[in-house]
């Protein structure tokens, strides 16, 4: 699966220069949107990609989606790693506190390992079902922008939450 995502985020020089990409749609989509409805802005900016001449084809899909996913993915890294710190502070408080409480900061990073191998197995399922098709990669790049921007939205919610 990896050999996949690096596959997507390196596309060819030539295909990098030809298709154009803005995450900008994605990011207005974010901005005018609260809780569920930030859903919908998924692969705004990739689908207008690909509904260019030069995003229209096989390699230009997978250029457009590998694009997104980097911004959902750093968006999400960054995310992940504020949440941590949180955690990480809320624990120590308890412990200050002696307050008997299960690791949060554990429980975080156990439940974003174990999402990361089911995304790629989810995705790695979506690649199997085009039989070797050239439809694959786009598939899998779709898949796993989708699993990973839902992953971030809700990292976020989480840590709004855990902030008030």
């Amino acid at each position: 699966m990896k050999s996949i995502l690096v596959g997507i985020l390196l596309a060819s020089p030539a295909v990098a220069q030809d298709v154009s990409f803005s995450i900008s749609g994605t990011e207005a989509c974010l901005a005018g949107a609260v809780g569920v409805e930030r859903l919908v802005c998924i692969g705004v900016s990739a689908n207008a990609c690909m509904e260019t001449t030069d995003g229209s084809s096989t390699v230009g899909m997978g250029f457009c989606l590998g694009r997104e996913l980097g911004f959902w993915d750093a968006r999400l890294n960054a995310t992940y790693r504020t949440l941590r710190h949180v955690e990480r502070d809320l624990m120590a408080e308890a412990t200050k506190l002696e307050l008997r409480v299960p690791d949060s900061e554990a429980a975080l990073r156990d439940m974003q390992r174990s999402w990361m191998g089911f995304r790629d197995s989810v995705c790695a399922y979506e690649f199997s079902t085009w039989g070797g098709g050239s439809g694959g990669g786009p598939a899998s790049a779709a898949c796993l922008m989708e699993l990973t921007a839902q992953q971030s939205l809700m990292l976020e919610d989480r840590l709004e939450a855990r902030r008030r």
